[in-house]
């Protein structure tokens, strides 16, 4: 490890910043506050079973092909147009897909064919399919497009180290949410041992009179975290339920890459709406979840999938309230690597698959429908007669997103995903 890096690895502990060599923007978009435009991205680490998230529940195969763990309207699955349906624990969502804020892309993600979650998370990450020579994620190119940066929470994740999506040449602060109290109590605030006693002085009398990326990634660092700080301690008195983390299979931590499940962060959005209504010059945040590689007992209506789609969906809820008027210049999307084989397995679960369902929330969203080019679930129509086909890449979606609500011209666009060339992803099936 050298010298920068584990500067950027000593800002990981309670309010955990790291942040990467700032580069100049000089782009605007135009608008009165070039900063009003928010962009949230949550990746659901290993797979989530999207035809059991927006189900075809009009396509008779479905129940043929899922005997123990398909959905039904007599069960408790809710309609969302008399074909498809969505799953009953995210019915706090609801409200939003009918007030036409809310949106689905089915049959959508990554053109690549691997079946491996690292090769198809790093790809979605990088934003550059099949090619691995590609080191910088996505969302750090787009922050190099955004406007001169004014916060070091301009570009913030949530977890406790910088992912791929985030990594590259923009600066981006990591804030860590770390143990307190009993097994799997997250709670911010907590300072670790690099935060205190002599440590801090250590650090400022090495870094804090340098020029260059090393200076400037230390003052950025503790300008982050004090900013946090402060304001996360104002929001200290609010109540913070006490979560357990979930047993794992091994191949399901592997696949989370250390990230936690929606039940051992129940509060993810309360806490990012605190940031961003406290701090509007926040423009871009990235969290991710894992838990999502049902290979066994993933459940129907109850069951493994049901326990872990309920709490993110009251978590989106959650932000969605806390951002308040915001919620009308915010896009939240929801993305996971791969969907699920179309049939159940013998273990009344699912395998790595191909197609997935996109999520879009926010006031700029098409919403109130389910967008996609669907052919149904026959096995002539499956990929590989096995799992649905991506007939709508993920960039896409986001591409539009970057187009219509964060005003980036195409140019800014192939910066941000080189090479690619858009198709409209809002057609609906």
């Amino acid at each position: 490890m050298n010298r920068r890096d584990f500067l950027k690895a000593a800002f990981l502990s309670p309010i955990g910043m790291s942040l990467l060599a700032n580069q100049s923007w000089a782009f605007s978009n135009g608008k009165e506050d070039p900063y009003a435009q928010k962009m949230i991205v949550i990746l659901l680490r290993g797979g989530v079973d999207g035809l059991n998230v927006v189900v075809p529940y009009g396509d008779n195969r479905y129940r043929e092909i899922r005997p123990t763990i398909g959905l039904s309207r007599s069960s408790g699955l809710l309609d969302l147009d008399g074909y498809w349906g969505l799953h009953p624990s995210l019915n706090s969502l609801l409200p939003y897909f009918k007030n036409n804020t809310a949106a689905f892309v089915h049959a959508c993600g990554s053109p690549d064919a691997t079946r491996s979650h690292f090769d198809a998370q790093d790809y979605m990450e990088s934003g550059v399919p099949g090619r691995k020579s590609v080191t910088s994620g996505w969302m750090n190119r787009l922050v190099l497009q955004l406007p001169a940066k004014k916060s070091p929470l301009q570009a913030i994740s949530l977890g406790p180290v910088l992912p791929r999506i985030c990594s590259g040449q923009a600066s981006f602060a990591t804030i860590a949410k770390t143990a307190s109290g009993g097994k799997g109590n997250r709670k911010f605030g907590r300072q670790g041992a690099l935060a205190t006693g002599s440590v801090p002085k250590v650090f400022s009398d090495m870094y804090g009179n340098l020029d260059g990326d090393l200076g400037r990634a230390y003052s950025e660092g503790l300008a982050a975290r004090k900013q946090v700080s402060s304001i996360m301690q104002q929001a200290a008195n609010e109540p913070t339920p006490v979560a357990s983390v979930d047993a794992m299979t091994k191949e399901q931590i592997i696949a989370n890459r250390g990230a936690l499940t929606p039940k051992s962060s129940p509060e993810f959005g309360k806490q990012l709406a605190t940031l961003f209504t406290r701090d509007p010059s926040i423009q871009v945040a990235f969290v991710d979840f894992g838990g999502w590689d049902t290979h066994v007992r993933e459940g129907a209506e109850t069951g493994q999938l049901a326990n872990l789609l309920r709490p993110l969906s009251d978590g989106l809820a959650d932000l969605i309230r806390g951002l308040g008027p915001m919620y009308n210049n915010t896009t939240i999307v929801v993305m996971s690597e791969f969907g699920r084989t179309a049939r159940e397995n013998g273990n009344g679960g699912t395998d790595h698959g191909h197609g997935n369902v996109m999520w879009m929330l926010g006031g700029g969203t098409p919403g109130g429908k389910v967008y996609g080019r669907w052919n149904g679930l026959a096995d002539a129509n499956l990929n590989e007669a096995r799992d649905l086909p991506t007939t709508t890449d993920f960039r896409s979606v986001i591409t539009n997103v970057l187009g219509n609500q964060m005003a980036l011209s195409k140019q800014q666009i192939l910066t941000v995903f080189p090479g690619f060339q858009s198709a409209n992803p809002f057609v609906q099936v």
